[in-house]
């Protein structure tokens, strides 16, 4: 059975709970092992018990402040559309803003989505997300994307971390249903920081 779910992962949401505080590696060592306890534990249904006897671990690139990066947020609230995921659901999102940054002196951006029907939920009044591919999408990372949480920021520059970015819970199980990157949020240069594929035999 499928399940459909809001969000993959909220553990990196709530460890990131300001748009511009730069957190350690300490800090974020600690929520990836949180993360991991939570992703193989049985009891929270989030691998059946063949997918947990082929599963080895979760695998990161090392902590890299250089990809905590100040970046500029720009707010322009588009028209709601259905997001293709991976199953037939189509859960309804609009275009919030766009988080413009620079890597190795060239210009990225990131279009950062809001869900229509997790807005109304509390706690995730101003949640964004920001599903996206890069060169190590198929690579070293997982081929669905990866994504990144934001909160809506108040200021306009803000601090994108991509040491915070993490897998879709359909790398992990094929009973779930996750958004698919849209095609403008397809980046050129390789983010090696954040989650990679996960370890299995």
């Amino acid at each position: 059975m499928i399940r459909t779910i809001f969000l993959t992962s909220l553990f990196f949401v709530f460890v990131h709970q300001s748009c511009f505080s730069q957190d350690s590696r300490e800090t974020i060592e600690k929520a990836r092992e949180k993360h991991e306890a939570f992703i193989s534990d049985p009891k929270n249904y989030r691998m059946d018990s063949t997918e947990l006897a082929h599963f080895e671990g979760l695998d990161y690139f090392e902590f890299d402040s250089t990809y905590q990066i100040e970046a500029t947020f720009t707010k322009d609230i588009g028209k709601r559309f259905k997001m293709p995921t991976t199953t037939d659901r189509m859960p309804v999102y609009r275009r919030y803003g766009y988080v413009s940054f620079q890597r190795d002196s060239v210009s990225y951006t990131l279009t950062a989505y809001q869900n229509i029907q997790m807005r109304k939920e509390e706690g995730f009044e101003d949640y964004l997300f920001i599903p996206f591919r890069d060169a190590t999408s198929r690579v070293t990372t997982y081929g669905g994307g990866r994504y990144l949480d934001l909160r809506i920021p108040e200021e306009e520059t803000i601090l994108l971390d991509f040491n915070l970015t993490y897998n879709p819970y359909c790398a992990y199980s094929h009973r779930f249903s996750c958004p698919i990157p849209p095609e403008e949020n397809t980046l050129k240069v390789a983010i090696e920081a954040g989650e990679k594929i996960p370890l299995a035999h």
